[in-house]
């Protein structure tokens, strides 16, 4: 595969990997970006972004990059924590009173953020037009209940996270989580990462397709599935049917959770910008706010009675060798459901992000296999 782009001398097995992933893997499109100590140090991209007609992966392409999105709302958390305006051990109901209802009156943005709430489904269906309108998702999160005893367990708060975080974040800020991001973060460092896709860049959007295989997810009674297609409003793993995740009215919406759309380099360049800063800037999260996002809050068997090795702090997921490796104790993630992996690491110096358009699944190792290279180029493999 010939891959366009470039890659500093020190990271070429970097590059080495990325063209046996498409070997190896039937890589469709993908691109990978690195940054170390604040500086970018790869950056590639290659094959197809759209099958059906064969239009290249670009320089500019950008992919739906699903609970990396989680990684974006988490920044912009911590950012207000940072500044004093929002504190994660409070009630959500000091920002937001009519969230403590039916017994949330001692959840924190916290227990959101590790996963700890209680709240990884809603009881509510609303359909996929209210969903787009923000304000019934709000009112199904203030009516819900939560499963377990806030703070006892922990289960993935799938599209809650993205929702419930963003409400605080509108509380708190006034606008809604992808505007927050935009005129925060987004905008002064030229990031192509949206919640909430633009339609003029809808030309540059790679095109989705499910690798054969992939296993399907159990009935639409499942807990599970409820989970990821918010009780059957979006389609899941299907991405071609209707509201499945080619669809552009769901991109162009703010789906917190699971709708981010980004390149390779808009999300390695906000994992770096918040670990190190970039091109000499101040970094956007200290090192005491960094410290705190990797504390572990969960591990361990979840609520369903899953154990992958999965480890998460306060909105990142942590080092997990038997799922997502990364570099270390500081390594600060999230994870897509085709295979997309970002994160960054403020004692390594490295900002990461890796972006395909093949879906084969969560903890899939195109990324793990690039994230060891850049181990071995750091001179830690």
């Amino acid at each position: 595969m010939q891959h366009s782009g470039w890659a500093d001398e020190r990271f070429g097995a970097v590059a080495d990997v990325f063209d046996q992933n498409f070997a190896e893997f039937d890589e469709l499109g993908a691109a990978v970006t690195v940054f170390a100590g604040g500086r970018k140090v790869v950056d590639l991209w290659g094959g197809v972004a759209d099958e059906r007609t064969g239009r290249a992966w670009q320089e500019e392409t950008v992919v739906p990059v699903f609970s990396c999105a989680k990684g974006v709302v988490s920044v912009c958390v911590h950012l207000l924590a940072q500044e004093g305006r929002l504190d994660l051990d409070a009630p959500v109901a000091r920002y937001w009173p009519e969230f403590a209802g039916a017994g949330k009156e001692t959840i924190t943005p916290r227990m959101v953020l590790g996963h700890r709430a209680g709240l990884p489904v809603l009881d509510r269906t609303p359909t996929f037009e209210e969903i787009t309108e923000w304000t019934p998702v709000i009112r199904a999160i203030e009516e819900q209940e939560p499963l377990w005893a806030p703070g006892e367990t922990y289960e993935y708060h799938a599209h809650v996270f993205g929702f419930l975080l963003g409400e605080i974040i509108r509380r708190v800020t006034g606008l809604t989580p992808g505007a927050y991001f935009r005129r925060a973060v987004a905008d002064d460092l030229g990031l192509r990462t949206w919640i909430g896709l633009p339609e003029h860049e809808l030309g540059s959007l790679a095109r989705l397709v499910e690798a054969p295989g992939r296993p399907p997810m159990p009935g639409p009674e499942s807990i599970l599935t409820r989970m990821v297609t918010m009780n059957g409003a979006f389609a899941f793993p299907g991405v071609d049917v209707p509201h499945g995740w080619n669809d552009p009215a769901l991109l162009g919406a703010e789906i917190p959770g699971a709708g981010a759309v980004s390149s390779a380099r808009g999300l390695a360049t906000l994992y770096a910008a918040a670990a190190t800063g970039v091109d000499g800037s101040t970094r956007l999260l200290t090192r005491d706010t960094v410290t705190d996002a990797v504390r572990e809050q969960s591990a361990g068997t979840s609520w369903l009675g899953f154990d992958m090795g999965v480890r998460w702090g306060s909105g990142f997921l942590l080092d997990s060798p038997a799922f997502r490796p990364t570099l270390g104790p500081r390594s600060f993630a999230n994870d897509g459901a085709g295979g997309q992996f970002a994160f960054g690491d403020d004692e390594f110096g490295v900002g990461f992000a890796y972006t395909a358009n093949k879906m084969i699944g969560h903890g899939d190792d195109r990324a793990n296999r690039l994230v060891a290279a850049v181990r071995k180029c750091l001179g830690e493999g």
